[in-house]
């Protein structure tokens, strides 16, 4: 039986403590031998929202590589600790749901290549330049931190849109790392400020779908709320290229922005801040939003995503972890297929986006 998970890397990968030194607004790497950092209003938190208990802890992560090790034997996947923790937070201790997700996380990087070969955050250098994402510095209030995305600074002959895929990714990565975010999740800020047809049209459905997908299904993350500001008249053909990809539940949240701890809440504040600051304090916002937190600056978040290149190279350029392993074709992403008729629907839409200008 051992001989059979020779490949397996039970431990998190080593890397040098050093990479947070210079950046220490955002916790750094956590250690390879897991001890809890939860605070005790945290602790508490995790226990009421995501079934977490303490004592049973390590008796669930225990649990959970057990399942692994019997039913995926050939997946090479980590399985410390700290890892594993990130999947049962993300589905409350469910271990069928947990396992389904890391399954779901490996596969997302076989389905697709082009985001996840060589990926390390020198080659997203130009994403983080642009200034298409960062992350503010102060978390809000519920200790979420703010993912910005600001879709109108890339333009389709920049580079191409997979390379945004690449950046967020690595951002996510990073993000998770900490604990305080496998229990409080982060808030997304999207400004649509500058979105043209061009942009809008450019991911069309299938590249959509891949996104929406591994956000979705795919990554231990818990996504709190979206904050939409600046949408543009078009913004409603935007939603129409995702929104068949997304489950019921999530859909009518995008719709209805009803309250929820399941699903993200997402909420459209067109240009109105005041609006935007009954849910994001002014403390935490930059200048350019109406807060208080000085001018929006990139250079904190690409320092700290720069720095970290050698942990990165050590997580993703290695072999396929899931060569050898078979898993049916419906296990991945539980969105609807992509079909025809959703090419055709988006050739109807670029005609309509085009009526919009």
């Amino acid at each position: 039986m051992d001989d059979q998970h020779e490949s397996i890397d039970l431990r998190s990968p080593t890397v040098d403590p050093s990479a947070a030194a210079g950046h220490s607004w955002f916790p750094g790497p956590p250690p390879p031998m897991y001890s809890c950092t939860l605070t005790p209003e945290l602790v508490h938190k995790a226990r009421e929202e995501l079934q977490e208990k303490p004592e049973w802890r390590l008796r669930d992560v225990q649990a959970l590589r057990d399942m692994i090790l019997k039913e995926q034997p050939n997946l090479r996947t980590r399985l410390d600790d700290g890892f594993l923790l990130r999947f049962l937070r993300a589905r409350k201790f469910d271990y069928d749901r947990a396992l389904q997700l890391l399954l779901n996380y490996h596969a997302g990087r076989k389905a697709w290549p082009e985001v996840f070969k060589d990926l390390k955050p020198s080659t997203v250098k130009h994403v983080l330049d642009l200034g298409f994402l960062t992350v503010l510095p102060q978390p809000d209030p519920d200790g979420r931190y703010i993912l910005s995305l600001r879709p109108g600074k890339w333009k389709p002959n920049d580079y191409p849109f997979v390379d945004n895929v690449r950046a967020i990714y690595l951002t996510l990565e990073k993000l998770i790392q900490p604990e305080e975010t496998q229990v409080n999740g982060i808030v997304i800020l999207a400004d649509y400020s500058g979105v043209g047809m061009s942009q809008a049209s450019n991911p069309g459905p299938f590249l959509a779908k891949k996104v929406v997908s591994i956000l979705q299904d795919g990554f231990p993350i818990r996504i709190k709320a979206v904050n939409i500001i600046n949408e543009p008249r078009i913004f409603k053909g935007i939603f129409a290229i995702i929104k068949p990809f997304l489950k019921e539940k999530m859909a009518e949240r995008m719709t209805m922005s009803s309250s929820s701890s399941s699903f993200p809440q997402y909420i459209l504040h067109g240009s109105d801040l005041r609006s935007l600051h009954r849910n994001v304090p002014r403390s935490v916002l930059p200048e350019e939003y109406g807060g208080t937190a000085g001018q929006l600056d990139l250079s904190p978040w690409s320092r700290v995503l720069l720095d970290c290149e050698e942990e990165f190279v050590v997580e993703f350029c290695q072999p396929d972890p899931l060569e050898g392993v078979v898993l049916p074709d419906s296990m991945l992403f539980e969105g609807r297929q992509a079909s025809g008729q959703d090419d055709d629907a988006f050739r109807g839409l670029r005609s309509q986006l085009y009526y919009c200008y």
